[in-house]
């Protein structure tokens, strides 16, 4: 097993070793400090487990609580951790582009930036345009000057086989900036 199936071990019930302990009901609010009998009376009225959730405190804290509702709980708690993650959008691009066309493209990719994601543009080449690359270049120029107001480039223009791919993100200073006056 790997460390990513790797299970936190807790003790229950009758395997709780410590002789008091701290223990607190389901909703988290601390019903005081118990023998270790007391707490598995208090458990067994209630029809729920005694969950050993602090083992290294002084003295341990224990958990009122059914366990299989409780390993849920921690189980959704640990997959929650992961934050947002930075979405790359793409856009295709011709080098030989109509003007409206990259007009509609261009605002699509301000969408994409206020929306906070970056944007992979991607100039594709097609049969013998591949001769023409200051083309693309061009056309990468005019995309990075129309978007200078609330983008930053990520990645210089480069050609990778027969595309001019770059990525520009979103600029963060102005987002700040719009957030303050709002």
């Amino acid at each position: 097993m790997g460390k990513y199936h790797q299970k936190k071990f807790y003790r229950i019930n009758q395997y709780i070793q410590a002789s008091k302990l701290r223990v607190v009901d389901e909703t988290g609010k601390q019903i005081g400090i118990l023998s270790r009998d007391q707490a598995l009376l208090e458990s067994q009225k209630e029809g729920l487990d005694l969950v050993e959730i602090a083992p290294n405190a002084e003295p341990p804290v224990c958990k009122i609580i059914d366990f299989k509702k409780f390993r849920y709980l921690e189980a959704k708690k640990n997959t929650g951790k992961k934050g947002k993650k930075s979405n790359i959008k793409e856009v295709r691009l011709s080098p030989f582009i109509a003007e409206n066309d990259l007009k509609n493209r261009i605002e699509k990719i301000r969408k994409f930036l206020k929306e906070k994601d970056q944007v992979k543009i991607t100039i594709v080449f097609r049969g013998r345009e591949i001769a023409k690359k200051e083309f693309g270049y061009r056309l990468a120029k005019t995309v990075i000057e129309s978007l200078a107001d609330n983008s930053q480039i990520g990645q210089e223009p480069k050609i990778v086989g027969r595309q001019l791919v770059f990525i520009i993100y979103p600029n963060e200073k102005d987002q700040q900036k719009k957030e303050i006056q709002n």
